[in-house]
């Protein structure tokens, strides 16, 4: 059967940038193994395949791929292909304050507000289906500092921790130092990495320097999902939310952060993370950015 996919390149304003997505329509008849199969083809960080909605009234329902392993959320899937399917479906809507595309995910139902200012790139923006928690760990710094070819002393620093967190899919948050050091980093799949961030399928690390008040370069490197490096990470993002309300402690209002990723692999990315507090609770956060098609073909299966 031939099936209709699309790419799109997400968290950013301009081709040839942010993080690749793939998108495959008419999923209908594929199993997991062959999901899987294709999103290893694909080879990107991601791919999307999409379903009719269980629910009618929502838009899709959509299964999110890595070349490794099936996620239940991930944030430039939700993005991508919330705005794929409002370009297709309903370009003259997306002036003014645009459509909501709701798309079926394993976390949970996700709405996605996607709007388009005249003369500016196609946006999604949506609010977690699930907020951030801490996820207990005991991770060595050390044994972190040495899986990402760092020091000691670059870990741990501006107030915040080594430490999981996760809204739906896990991370590890390794804080740095300095923009050097976040440079300086690499990582390899092998004992080294999953001795240092588990050997489960979903073990990955999320590097954080904090450049201003609320600016902050990023990388992400996921050996357990498949992904060496990723461009541009809103699952992490949305784990990094939890990070930024434990050791920066917000006050209550709503609290906009500019998350650059992608810089050192030449893909740079744009995530928005917006957390919103109120009596000192952490009660929503969103994460936006836009995204730009790239191309379009079929898959004979």
């Amino acid at each position: 059967m031939r099936r209709r996919f699309n790419t799109l390149d997400v968290f950013t304003d301009i081709k040839m940038a942010g993080n690749p997505l793939a998108v495959v329509h008419d999923s209908e008849g594929l199993d997991t193994a062959a999901m899987q199969a294709i999103a290893r083809e694909f080879n990107l960080a991601e791919t999307v395949f999409l379903l009719p909605p269980d629910d009618p009234i929502n838009t899709a329902k959509i299964r999110i791929f890595t070349p490794g392993t099936e996620l239940p959320f991930a944030g430039h899937p939700t993005v991508g292909t919330a705005v794929l399917l409002a370009e297709l479906r309903a370009p003259e809507m997306l002036g003014g304050a645009g459509i909501v595309i709701a798309l079926e995910e394993s976390i949970g139902l996700v709405k996605v507000e996607v709007s388009r200012r005249q003369g500016k790139t196609t946006r999604g923006v949506f609010s977690l289906p699930r907020l951030p928690v801490h996820v207990p760990d005991e991770r060595d710094p050390l044994v972190v500092a040495q899986a990402l070819d760092l020091q000691l002393e670059d870990i741990e620093v501006q107030g915040h921790r080594l430490g999981g967190f996760s809204a739906g899919v896990p991370f590890t948050i390794v804080p740095l130092r300095s923009l050097e050091a976040l440079a300086r980093a690499r990582s390899h799949s092998g004992p080294r990495f999953e001795q240092a961030f588990g050997g489960a399928s979903l073990a990955a690390a999320y590097l954080s320097v904090r450049t201003e008040a609320n600016t902050w370069r990023t990388r992400m490197f996921g050996h357990g999902m498949g992904i060496s490096e990723d461009p541009a990470t809103g699952a992490a993002a949305a784990a990094f939310a939890g990070a930024i309300m434990a050791y920066d402690k917000p006050g209550d209002g709503e609290h906009q952060h500019i998350i650059l990723q992608g810089v050192e692999m030449g893909r740079p990315s744009e995530i928005v993370l917006t957390l919103t507090v109120l009596g000192g609770i952490l009660q929503d956060v969103s994460i936006g950015g836009c995204a730009v098609r790239i191309s379009e073909g079929t898959i004979d299966l």
